[in-house]
C-alpha cells in the first residue's frame, strides 16, 4: 500500500484510515472543516492533509482533489483523490457508494425505520427546507434505522440515499426528530455543544483496482454519553 504516518494522527484530530498512490481516507472530527471558506483557508482538512503529501515542502507539486465534503460540525469518514482522474472515477460512480452514519435525535421514534423523502430546496439565507415543489427543489430520500432508545434520544443508523446539503439534519427534524446539537435545524437555544452526527462508514469501488472498499470511523465518545453506550 501506500505511505502512513507513524501513528496516523495528524493535526487538529485527524486521522489517517487508508492511503495508497491513489486515495487517502481520513476520520475528520467535528469542528473542522473540509475545505477553506473565504473566512477560514487554513484550519480545514484539506489544508492538513495537503501539507502532509507534501510532506511540508510548500513548493510540492503533490496535491489532493476533493471528492466529497462533510459539514464543519459532522465527523467521520471522508475521501480525498490524489489526482484529478481519480477525483473524477470516483465522482461518477458516487452514486453506488454506500454512506452510513449514526445520529442521536430527540425523541423516542414510533417507527423502528423509515426512508424519508422530500424536495430539498435551499432559501436565501443559505438554510435548507423541504418542498412538496418538484420546481424549487431536488429530490432527496433518507433511510434510518433506530438501534438503540433511551427515554430522551434515539440512536439511529442512517443511510444516505442521495447527497444534498444537510440533508440528513433537515429530514431529520422534518419527523419532528432533530440531532442532538443541531442548533440551525433543530432548537436555536440548544444546550448541547456538539452536533451528534457522524459520517460511521462509506463502502465504494477503488477508482484504479476496482476493488471493494469499506472504512468506518470510531464513534466519537460524545455519543456513548448521550446515549449511554454503543
Amino acid at each position: 500500500m501506500g505511505r502512513r504516518s507513524r501513528s496516523g494522527l495528524l493535526p487538529h484530530g485527524l486521522v489517517i484510515l487508508h492511503e495508497d498512490r491513489d486515495i487517502l481516507v481520513v476520520d475528520k472530527p467535528a469542528g473542522l472543516l473540509t475545505i477553506g471558506t473565504e473566512s477560514d483557508k487554513s484550519r480545514t482538512a484539506y489544508y492538513i492533509l495537503t501539507d502532509y503529501v507534501r510532506k511540508g515542502c510548500a513548493r510540492s507539486r503533490d496535491r489532493l482533489f476533493i471528492v466529497h465534503r462533510l459539514d464543519r460540525d459532522t465527523s467521520g469518514v471522508l475521501v480525498f483523490a490524489k489526482s484529478e482522474e481519480a477525483k473524477v472515477r470516483l465522482q461518477g460512480a458516487w452514486s453506488e457508494t454506500e454512506k452510513k452514519y449514526f445520529a442521536v435525535v430527540h425523541g423516542q421514534c414510533r417507527k423502528s425505520e423509515e426512508t424519508i423523502t422530500t424536495y430539498l430546496a435551499e432559501n436565501q439565507a443559505h438554510v435548507m427546507y423541504s418542498t412538496s415543489d418538484p420546481a424549487k427543489g431536488k429530490l432527496s430520500h433518507t433511510a434510518y434505522q433506530v438501534l438503540k432508545q433511551t427515554k430522551r434520544f434515539a440512536l439511529l443508523e442512517v443511510s444516505l440515499l442521495t447527497g444534498r446539503k444537510n440533508q440528513i439534519r433537515v429530514h431529520l427534524a422534518d419527523v419532528g426528530h432533530p440531532i442532538v446539537g443541531d442548533r440551525k435545524y433543530g432548537n436555536a437555544k440548544e444546550s448541547y455543544a456538539n452536533l451528534a452526527l457522524h459520517a460511521r462508514s462509506l463502502s465504494f469501488t477503488h477508482p484504479f483496482s476496482g476493488q471493494r472498499l469499506t472504512f468506518a470511523a470510531k464513534v466519537p465518545e460524545y455519543f456513548n454519553k448521550l446515549i449511554g453506550g454503543i
